[in-house]
């Protein structure tokens, strides 16, 4: 368990993740400071990740401008930009994976997931990320059982791979991590 350790968004935005551009990776990480900041949360708030990651993490964020809230004023696309932000952070963080190609409207997973030492990259993994402004237990825990069967949708292109489903949550904040 990790227990408040430093969790940079602005990490998103340096190039490092192998299937993320620095320029998406910051949009990420604006999307997800206009989501915390929405929820009237400071830089440094404790996000909660529970289920197969455990851990609290102090955020950090990019400075959110007046453009920055005009440029996410759908409610909808930042508060799923902004999960698919922390989620590949998370990932990168705490497991062995990290984002390495965004996957194909369809298939049932956001992103395929592999390892930073691996050229050529192989899939080995799947992420499906979720976000909800504000939500409870019972919201969270209705959209991990949703995400969890829609992964099923690519398990004939990638045999046994693990799916991971991340749903953050932005009002408490928290996060659930499952495998399936």
């Amino acid at each position: 368990m990790t227990s408040g350790a430093q969790f940079d968004l602005n990490y998103l935005g340096s190039d490092s993740i192998p299937g993320v551009s620095a320029r998406r990776g910051a949009a990420f990480a604006e999307a997800a400071g206009v989501c915390l900041e929405s929820q009237g949360h400071p830089h440094g708030v404790e996000i909660q990740v529970s289920g197969h990651i455990v851990g609290s993490y102090s955020v950090d964020w990019p400075p959110i401008t007046d453009d920055s809230r005009s440029s996410w004023n759908d409610d909808q696309e930042a508060t799923e930009d902004g999960a698919m932000g922390v989620a590949i952070l998370l990932m990168k963080r705490e497991s062995r994976y990290s984002a390495i190609k965004r996957s194909r409207k369809g298939t049932g997973i956001d992103y395929w997931l592999g390892d930073d030492s691996d050229v050529p990259f192989q899939r080995k993994a799947r992420m499906e990320v979720s976000g909800i402004r504000r939500g409870n237990s019972r919201q969270i825990n209705a959209r991990v059982k949703q995400k969890l069967n829609q992964t099923k949708a690519s398990d004939s292109d990638c045999g046994n791979l693990p799916a991971y489903v991340i749903v953050v949550e932005f009002g408490t904040p928290r996060a659930e991590v499952r495998k399936r």
